[in-house]
């Protein structure tokens, strides 16, 4: 496969030079990384849906397909265990949308809209915060089960510590976060052909 060069692009980009650089001849290939639901809820027109779980578990497949990459998420957090992913493969050539979805849409950049569901992140606070909650209250009758609290507290740090969450990739495998089928045949053919996935 050959490689176009990157300009010494930076690997991380905002999103006026995501834009100006998909202007380009050869432009990158946006992958996002997010759910298929929060795909469907908001993306960049053109983008292929790759859920960073589909994309750990077909790195080496994927990789035949992809040349220069732009990861997108959220925020950034997903992007980035994406690009370690693909780092570990050595795939040359992989940027990351700085701030992700959000920052694109701050930056009033062109946004496929659909259903408006949750986003994971917004989801594991919520999970998070119930459980907290539920052991602080819950050892007013039940003595000990404020170490149930004690134990989110420790699965958010070592989320922040090692850049994972458990909890997401759980929550992920909800049928709410399921939205289109995103299997990895559909994305392989749609990245052959040269198109994002219609969502």
């Amino acid at each position: 496969m050959t490689t176009r060069p990157t300009r010494n692009r930076p690997p991380r980009l905002d999103a006026a030079a995501v834009r100006a650089w998909l202007t380009e001849d050869g432009g990158p290939r946006l992958i996002d990384v997010r759910t298929p639901a929060e795909f469907e809820t908001a993306h960049i027109p053109g983008s292929y849906n790759v859920p960073l779980h589909l994309l750990r578990e077909h790195r080496h497949e994927l990789r035949a397909h992809l040349e220069e990459v732009v990861l997108v998420c959220r925020s950034g957090a997903r992007a980035a265990q994406a690009e370690q992913t693909l780092a570990e493969i050595g795939m040359p050539n992989v940027h990351i949308l700085d701030g992700g979805i959000l920052a694109w849409e701050a930056a009033a950049a062109p946004t496929k809209h659909g259903r408006s569901r949750w986003d994971l992140e917004r989801q594991v606070r919520l999970v998070a915060g119930t459980l907290v909650l539920a052991g602080v209250i819950g050892s007013l009758a039940v003595p000990g089960l404020q170490w149930l609290s004690a134990a989110v507290g420790a699965g958010l740090a070592g989320a922040a510590l090692t850049n994972t969450c458990l909890m997401g990739v759980l929550l992920a495998k909800l049928p709410f976060n399921h939205g289109a089928n995103c299997d990895i045949d559909t994305v392989v053919r749609h990245l052959a052909d040269g198109r994002g996935p219609r969502p």
